[in-house]
This record gives C-alpha cells, sequence and structure tokens, in this order.
C-alpha cells in the first residue's frame, strides 16, 4: 500500500527538470532541498509516462484523409524507480545519499486521431496528408493514509497534427512526422512521512510537447512500426512544507519553474484483429540534465526503458 501511496503522490513531480530554485538558508533548508529533489528526481519518469511513444497507438503513417479515425486506450508504464520517502531523516543542509526502489511506473492515457487530407499523388503513394491527432489524461481524485492528490479538473485534452511523408501502400512504409502537445490537470498534492513532516504542492501544472517521425507497415495480421523523438516537460508549482525537529517546528515555501528536453526511440507489434488491434511498444528515453543537492542511488536523468500496451479501433 505505501508503494502504491507514494508512487501515486510521486505523479507531483512529472516535469521537474534542472533549473531549481534555491531553497534558503533558514533550518529547515535540508527539508526543502529533500522536498525539491524528490520532485526533481520523479519528474523524467512520469515525462515519460505521459507521453509514451507514438502519439496514435501504433500509428506511423497518416490514415488517407476523411471520415477515417482512430481512437486508442492504452497505458504508458516506465521501468523506473522510487525514492523512500519514508526513511528519509531531516537534519542539517548538507547532501545526503537517498535510498530508491525499482518500480513500475504508469499513466493511462486515451489517444485519438482524425483523418483531414488524403495529400498529394505520387506514384504508388501519397505526401502531404494531414490528420488531426490528441490525447486525453486523466487524474483522478486519491486520498490514503499518508498522500492526497486533488486535481482542479480531472481531464485534459491535447492536441496536434502529424503530416504524411509517405503513405503506406502494399509496396513501401508509412512514414509520417507529428507534433503534440499535452498536458497534466492542474493538481494539488500532499505527503506527510511517517515522522510527521508535511509537504504540500499546490497549483501543480505540467505542458509538454513532443514531436516524432515514425513508420509503419503491414503484413498480413501483423503491424511493424518504428520512431524517434523529443520530448520537452514544462514544470511550475507553489510548494511549502511543514518539518519537526528538536527545536520545535518550522516551515518553508519555494517556488519552482522549471524546464527538460529528452530523446526517445521506441519500436511497435501489433496484431490486426478486423476493427481492433493489439499494439505493443517498446522503448528507451535519455538525455537531458536533472542537477539534485541530494544524491541519489541511481541518477535522477538516466536513461528508462518504457513500455505501452493497448488496444486501437480505426475505420
Amino acid at each position: 500500500m505505501r508503494r502504491i501511496i507514494v508512487g501515486t503522490f510521486a505523479l507531483a513531480a512529472l516535469a521537474m527538470p534542472a533549473r531549481a530554485q534555491s531553497c534558503p538558508a533558514t533550518t529547515t533548508q535540508d527539508a526543502c532541498e529533500k522536498a525539491r529533489d524528490f520532485f526533481l528526481y520523479m519528474a523524467p519518469q512520469f515525462g515519460t509516462a505521459l507521453t509514451g511513444g507514438s502519439h496514435t497507438l501504433g500509428i506511423g503513417t497518416n490514415l488517407g484523409g476523411f471520415p477515417h479515425f482512430a481512437i486508442a486506450l492504452r497505458a504508458n508504464v516506465v521501468y523506473g524507480d522510487l525514492p523512500i520517502l519514508t526513511d528519509v531523516t531531516v537534519g542539517g543542509a548538507v547532501s545526503s545519499t537517498i535510498e530508491s526502489e525499482q518500480s513500475p511506473i504508469g499513466l493511462p492515457t486515451v489517444d485519438f486521431a482524425l483523418g483531414l487530407t488524403k495529400g498529394f499523388s505520387l506514384g504508388v503513394t501519397r505526401i502531404g496528408g494531414i490528420d488531426l491527432i490528441g490525447g486525453v489524461t486523466y487524474v483522478p481524485e486519491i486520498t490514503g493514509d499518508n498522500a492526497s492528490i486533488i486535481p482542479q479538473k480531472s481531464i485534459s485534452v491535447g492536441l496536434g497534427a502529424r503530416v504524411g511523408l509517405l503513405q503506406q501502400s502494399a509496396l513501401i512504409p508509412g512514414v509520417a512526422f507529428s507534433f503534440l502537445k499535452r498536458d497534466l490537470p492542474t493538481t494539488d498534492f500532499g505527503f506527510t512521512t511517517d515522522a510527521g513532516d508535511q509537504f504540500n504542492i499546490n497549483d501543480f501544472s505540467v505542458k509538454t510537447t513532443s514531436w516524432r517521425l515514425s513508420a509503419q507497415k503491414n503484413l498480413l495480421l501483423f503491424q511493424f512500426g518504428a520512431g524517434i523523438g523529443g520530448d520537452t516537460y514544462d514544470f511550475s508549482t507553489v510548494a511549502d512544507g511543514t518539518v519537526i525537529h528538536p527545536a520545535g517546528t518550522a516551515t518553508f515555501a519555494f517556488d519552482a519553474a522549471q524546464k527538460m528536453t529528452r530523446t526517445t526511440m521506441y519500436g511497435s507489434l501489433g496484431i490486426n484483429l478486423l476493427l481492433a488491434k493489439i499494439v505493443a511498444e517498446v522503448g528507451q528515453v535519455s538525455g537531458g540534465e536533472a542537477v539534485t543537492f541530494n544524491d541519489f542511488t541511481e541518477p535522477a536523468d538516466k536513461s528508462r526503458l518504457y513500455g505501452t500496451v493497448g488496444i486501437r479501433i480505426s475505420f
């Protein structure tokens, strides 16, 4: 249960990259630094869980014009690490080594795409077809023994576009370039340690942009795909906390606004089942910089493997 609550609370860290505001030099500086580092540590992992691999599950080509469309329900899972928050003690403002434990970190999303134009004929293929693409992100309201997630609204809709560079045909694969902007609903978070220290993250806002260069080829019952791209996470929040120490109780507060860019590569395999398709993707994300005051048993900006599984319906 603790793993689930702590992992869910870590959604507060969705995009804390490498430009954090310094904590003030007070009796609560150590608690402030640790709280800020928790967010920074989780940022790249949950940013990947939000964006995943392909923009529309298993599709690396444009749809072929109106009224073709696709909708997919997917779960993105990152092979990540969680800081062990309940074992941390707060003392002087010195760098500590914080243990972490391996844990899958996931986020469900819904993708959709609508064909707008077919593009221009070029022999056995077409070029320049345009699709409207998007995604729906849902954050539930959750309260536990020592953590809470309270979104100001539960659903956020992201939009973008895909341009066909080559339309898939019987002879050649489809190739497309896409751009998608997707945000997390503004959310308030709270967490209390076993020692009674309390941390609050208010007006937590995450805005992501991503691009993909993707390819796809259907062969009888199977669909193969691959892609490369980049993700940028923008984060802002107002955080505060209360720390219990031998001299009494003290409070701290800080603002944070940061940005991080990472590179992603992925491959996919789909099984065609008439109208529905079962698709699995495996990828790796890397790059960017996440500098922390404290040390972790695994670096915050390490390369991460991720996977996606879902079902897609298209017409």
